[in-house]
This record gives C-alpha cells, sequence and structure tokens, in this order.
C-alpha cells in the first residue's frame, strides 16, 4: 500500500491535536500492513527537563499491551501438551490458591479475566507476594462467569510460566516471543539497567485531585517490573512487528509461532465485557460493521493503545510518556485506522477531531439555580451554552468533563469535580467531595442515618502505589462513598465480616477494611489487601 503525503498529514495532525488535549509530553505512532511498516512519526520530548526529543527509536512502557507476550508462550506449551489450560492454576503453582467456596481458578480463568480475582493493587516491590496473598482473598463470584479485569491474574500466569520454562519471565518471553519476531529493541523487562535508555514516564504534578490540562507534569514514580501484566519496554517500530503477528494470525517472519487455534483462542469467542469481547490478552469488538482487535496499556507515567482491522489487513500502534485514562487513547487509534482504511478504499476519511471546547455547555440551563447544604450554598449561572458559579465574588466558568459532572477551576473546589443528579430528567441535587447540596427541585429526604463508628473512617489515606496513590472517604446521604483521585465515586456497601465492597456491583471483588483506631479514628485501610494510611492532607 503506497502510504499518501495527505494521509501522512492527516495523521500528523491528529497527533498534533490528541497532544494539546491530553497534555501528552511525546508520543510515537506507526501504521503496519501485514508485510512492513507503513509509516511512523513521532512528536514531544522524551523527559520534559532535559527536552530531549522523542524519535521513532523511543522506547517506552508499554503496559497491558504486553499481557500477550505472556500469553504467546504459555499458548505455545499448550501446543506442545504441557499445559492443560482447563487445568486449576495450583496443579503448576502448587502454592496457589484462594479462600473460597468455589470450584478452583483454571489456567484459562487467569487468561481471560474470570477467575473472580481483584485487579490487583502493587501491594509489594515484585508481584510474587502479591501473588501468593490472595490465599486470604474470598471471592464473591465462581470463576467463569463474571468478568473482572486482574492484573493479579496475570502477575500469577507470570510465576506459572517461570515455573513450566525454568526461566525467569523475561528470559522465557525474549526466548519464545521476541527473538523468533526480530523485536531487538524491545526489553523484556522493566530494569535498572535500560532505565537510561528509555523515555521518561510523567504524571500531573497533584496526585490528589482530577487533572487539569493546566497542571504542569513532573516525572512519575519509577520502579523496576518484571510480571506477566505488562511490563515490556519497546519501541513503535518494534511494536508494528508484533502487530503484524497478530495480523498474520500467528506467523512471524520465519514461520509460526503461534497455531491458528492459538491466535483463535486469544481472539475469537471471548468473554462479553459490558462493551467488547474479551480473549486472551486481546479485546474484540466491532465499528460500523468492522471487526477489530485492540487494547490499552497504562503504567505509571505511560500509556498505549493498539487496533487491527484484520479484514483491511492494518494495525495502529501509539506510545506516550503521561500516565491517564487509557479509552481516549485507544479511541485516537481507531481514528487513525478508520482514516487510514478509508484512504486506501478511496473512501472520504474522517476529519481530525476538533479540540473539546469543555466550557461549551448546551444544557446549561438545566444546572442553574441555588443549591443548599448545611454548610453552605452554591449559585449556579446559564449564559448561553456556559455554565458559571458564582463564588466569593467571582464568576468561575465551569468545564464539563461528562454528562452532568464539571471541573470548577478555583483552589475551593480544584479536589473534586462537582456532580449533578436527576430526578425524572431535571437536575435536582449536586455533590462535591463528601458535601451534598439540594436544589428547588429536589424532593426527596433530606435527614440521613448512618453507624456512628463511619465516622472515624472519614479523611484522606495514602500508599506508595503508582497506580492507586491516595483516595478519600466520605459519607453522602448516609452511604459510605469511596472518593478517587481522578474524580469517579463508588459506594461503599458494608459485608458480613465488616469490611465493604467496592462499588455499587455486586459481584465486585474488590474490598474496603478499616483498622489500627487512635482517638477515634482508622489509621488504616485496607483496598483489596494494600494497605493505605491517613494522612494528614485534607
Amino acid at each position: 500500500m503506497a502510504f499518501s503525503e495527505s494521509v501522512a498529514n492527516h495523521l500528523d495532525r491528529l497527533m498534533a491535536v490528541t497532544m494539546d488535549s491530553m497534555g501528552l509530553p511525546g508520543m510515537t505512532l506507526a501504521v503496519t500492513d501485514r508485510r512492513e511498516l507503513l509509516w511512523s512519526a513521532a512528536r514531544g520530548v522524551a523527559d520534559v527537563n532535559t527536552r530531549s526529543p522523542v524519535t521513532t527509536a523511543t522506547r517506552f512502557e508499554i503496559g497491558s499491551l504486553g499481557k500477550p507476550f505472556t500469553v504467546i508462550p504459555i499458548l505455545q506449551l499448550h501446543e506442545a501438551g504441557l499445559i492443560d489450560l482447563h487445568a486449576p492454576v495450583s496443579r503448576y503453582l502448587p502454592w496457589f490458591g484462594v479462600s473460597s467456596q468455589f470450584s478452583e481458578i483454571t489456567v484459562h480463568h487467569l487468561l481471560n479475566h474470570t477467575s473472580g480475582l481483584p485487579r490487583g493493587t502493587d501491594i509489594a516491590p515484585h508481584g510474587l507476594y502479591e501473588s501468593w496473598a490472595l490465599r486470604d482473598f474470598r471471592p464473591v463470584s465462581p470463576p467463569g462467569e463474571y468478568f473482572c479485569y486482574s492484573n493479579i491474574g496475570y502477575k500469577t500466569l507470570g510465576f506459572l510460566l517461570e515455573r513450566m520454562t525454568g526461566n525467569t519471565l523475561p528470559d522465557a518471553i525474549q526466548e519464545r516471543m521476541l527473538a523468533p519476531l526480530g523485536m531487538n529493541d524491545t526489553f523484556p523487562a522493566v530494569t535498572i539497567a535500560g532505565r537510561q535508555q528509555v523515555a521518561t514516564g510523567h504524571m500531573a504534578i497533584f496526585d490528589d485531585r482530577p487533572e487539569h490540562r493546566n497542571h504542569p507534569v513532573v516525572p512519575a514514580i519509577w520502579a523496576p517490573y518484571a510480571t506477566g501484566d505488562g511490563a515490556q519496554v519497546s519501541t513503535v517500530g518494534d511494536m508494528a512487528t508484533y502487530l503484524r503477528l497478530l495480523l498474520n494470525r500467528g506467523q512471524g517472519p520465519s514461520g509460526s509461532v503461534i497455531s491458528e487455534d492459538s491466535f483463535r483462542l486469544m481472539t475469537d469467542n471471548g468473554i462479553w465485557t459490558g462493551g467488547d469481547y474479551y480473549g486472551y490478552g486481546l479485546a474484540a469488538y466491532s465499528v460500523s460493521g468492522r471487526r477489530y482487535i485492540g487494547h490499552g496499556g497504562g503504567n505509571a507515567g505511560f500509556r498505549s493503545a493498539m487496533v487491527v482491522d484484520m479484514e483491511a489487513g492494518l494495525g495502529i500502534i501509539l506510545l506516550t510518556n503521561r500516565m491517564g485514562e487509557t479509552d481516549p487513547l485507544v479511541e485516537v487509534a481507531q481514528h487513525a485506522l478508520t482514516a487510514v482504511c478509508a484512504a486506501r478504499e478511496g473512501k472520504e476519511w474522517p476529519a481530525v477531531p476538533k479540540p473539546m471546547d469543555a466550557t461549551y455547555v448546551p444544557d446549561a440551563q438545566d444546572y442553574a439555580g441555588r443549591y443548599r447544604s448545611a454548610s453552605g450554598a452554591l449559585t449556579l449561572v446559564a449564559d448561553g451554552c456556559r455554565l458559571f458559579l458564582s463564588h466569593g465574588g467571582e464568576s468561575v466558568t465551569l468545564e464539563k468533563r461528562s454528562q452532568d459532572t464539571f471541573y470548577v477551576p478555583h483552589p475551593d473546589f480544584d479536589l473534586a469535580l462537582l456532580e449533578f443528579n436527576r430526578a425524572e430528567g431535571r437536575v435536582s441535587e449536586a455533590f462535591h467531595g463528601g458535601n451534598w447540596y439540594v436544589g428547588d427541585r429536589y424532593a426527596g429526604p433530606r435527614e440521613f442515618h448512618y453507624p456512628q463508628q463511619w465516622d472515624a473512617y472519614l479523611g484522606h489515606f495514602r500508599a506508595r502505589n503508582p497506580e492507586l496513590s491516595n483516595f478519600r472517604i466520605a459519607v453522602r446521604k448516609g452511604e459510605l462513598t469511596l472518593l478517587n483521585p481522578w474524580g469517579n465515586t463508588e459506594p461503599l456497601t458494608p459485608r458480613d465480616d465488616g469490611s465493604f465492597r467496592i462499588g455499587a456491583d455486586e459481584l465486585s471483588p474488590e474490598t474496603l477494611a478499616f483498622s489500627a483506631f487512635a482517638d477515634g479514628r482508622a489509621l488504616r485501610a485496607d483496598y483489596t489487601g494494600c494497605p493505605y494510611y491517613r494522612t494528614i492532607e485534607p
């Protein structure tokens, strides 16, 4: 396929808009077909302090894009008759187990995230202890019935692979995947020795509040990493080589890396997640009747995305060096692939998305009014398609983050998003952190009672966890609530053992338990096995 200058310019503009809207220091993008790299480009800097430029040879941590790097060697062992995918994990890892009333977790359950295990919390510098400590975990759903994305499940797969090959996980991945594909610029683990050869990961300077484009970025927390949930470092060119393995259904440049049957296990007939189907390390979904394979990835300081169109025989890879949500980056990769496919088919490709005007609120009038609480009041004013908060003699322009959720760019409000609820379609109440405000259209109860001991849980808790460094606990309308630093909230439901289930989903495996009480306050909060401690910050 000839890659036209007009398509290249389109992708270059897309990169520029994406970097500006997401505040990315650097980005690389590549397009490949089944045979060769078609186009690649780099923008921005590898480090905001040194201002060293990103090139297409710059290495990035790829996060969960590396999960198939664990899957493929396991499938090779399965093809050789050495691993039964439907055998209990404990057959291969005798020390592995959970405190469960259900049937045993199999290798298959770990591969497609139906084990009933939690997401994982990086409780220790190496995931081996985290996996061993699952013996104290109590699942709430039987294996095979419920999709819950689990990094600790994939870490466990990495330990299984080590035991079955007799090698370290990095050596097994190098020997069984990277070397056969000729991915010579890829490191099979994040190591101290290789740190200077990798772009610097970045994060917003404030880790305890929703991000804003005006927040400066700083180097993210760094640590060596070598577990099965995605611990590789790679270039955009090497990752395009990996995409060609997928486009060719398991065939590498020197022959078969995995069989056709194994490739189907990775990509076909996966479990429905609510938005796509998840196979073994890859998601499959449809857009406008076309089937795609894709995934997003994120480590502390990095995020990445890949999308493959099997019918068109084309793939896109994006690597960046700032942490954040991966879904928006997957959408960018999807747009890029749609444009390239349209150009090849002689169709009109989609325009580069315009930068979103966060202050544009077409239904601003819905929120206008006065909202009262025991501690104060909020006055919201609509002016056309803009929404303003009158506060301390100022008129603060609100920025929309999602439906009924806004960022308030003012020091008194920047620790949490301003959220609104509706009754019968009409906005009736507002929340900010632990504060509840009642509007004129609110017709429900105004007093709520909750157990007095919950007051001991309220406050701000921290840990040295690169994925979730902190959270706050509040009571909203009589319900204990977890406030995540990026802005969303989750209800905490009491369990019979004194802990709380995190989230509204009754099958959620995530839990929170409080302990170490002094002066009427809990000093420790255990988030699904990871300890957090009360901090002095509000």
